[in-house]
């Protein structure tokens, strides 16, 4: 390699060191740096209208009962959510969030939020919850994800793999397919756009370690998440459920879990499930 091409490498890697310094934010509770091109403000206008469309194109659930408990049981953990990033001056991760909670009918077994507090479970999930703890397991991790952001950072991985370095509104402009399926796939939503992008280990770490947080919170036992997924892994057409598709599951991921637990039983009060 020349002198010349070995500079122009070393000024490409300091503009990239310097773009991901300057684009950094931190994940609430675990204070994990990350990537962050996309405004909050941007995603969450792009996810309102895809949240819109997605709700015209498929049938929201008329049974009273059930779609009554996804409400109960996700304010709860969107209260908790409230409540904990309030007491650590973070209420600014959540500004414009306006809650909602949808019942949709689906044979998929699979749940999403998206930025602004967009929250659907598909009633092919319901069978393999045998309480509402586990119910809570999956909606206080998918709460998670948005509240980490997650999306937004693969979201700006996937700008910048595709050239876009400086703005959403840049990506949608001149690919705006493209940049919108990315973009529902980054919430687990892929299927609907034939598209693909399952979480890393990383973000599910993550969403774990923040969702039995927040579950014990809102007052829904947190060990009761190990018990989720060791039935989901264990679950013989776990290759056909769409929740695994994008949340990949792995041993590591129950002795995590199993790590944090003695430090989410601290948050543990089972008279606010009850409320």
């Amino acid at each position: 390699m020349n002198k010349m091409k070995w500079l122009g490498y070393s000024w490409i890697g300091i503009v990239a060191l310097g773009l991901f310094l300057a684009s950094c934010a931190k994940v609430p509770l675990t204070g994990r740096r990350q990537l962050s091109l996309v405004k909050e403000s941007d995603m969450m206008a792009l996810s309102l209208t895809q949240y819109g469309d997605f709700l015209k194109a498929n049938k929201v659930s008329t049974n009273k009962a059930e779609a009554e408990r996804i409400r109960r049981v996700g304010g709860k953990i969107a209260a908790a959510v409230e409540l904990y990033l309030k007491e650590k001056n973070l209420s600014s991760q959540i500004e414009g969030y306006k809650w909602e909670f949808n019942l949709v009918e689906s044979k998929e077994v699979n749940a999403w939020c998206m930025p602004g507090g967009k929250v659907v479970v598909y009633t092919g999930i319901l069978p393999l919850m045998k309480n509402d703890a586990q119910l809570a397991t999956v909606m206080s991790h998918e709460i998670a994800h948005a509240i980490a952001r997650h999306g937004s950072e693969r979201m700006s991985q996937q700008m910048v793999a595709q050239g876009f370095g400086s703005a959403l509104s840049v990506a949608l402009a001149q690919k705006p397919e493209s940049t919108q399926a990315i973009a529902m796939a980054a919430y687990g939503i892929g299927s609907q756009v034939g598209v693909m992008l399952p979480f890393s280990r990383k973000h599910e770490y993550e969403a774990d370690e923040m969702g039995i947080f927040f579950m014990a919170m809102a007052g829904y036992d947190p060990k009761e998440s190990i018990e989720f997924w060791k039935a989901m892994s264990q679950n013989g057409n776990s290759q056909q459920i769409e929740l695994l598709s994008t949340h990949p599951l792995d041993v590591n991921r129950i002795n995590r879990l199993q790590e944090k637990m003695a430090e989410a039983l601290t948050y543990y009060h089972p008279e606010k499930s009850r409320k």
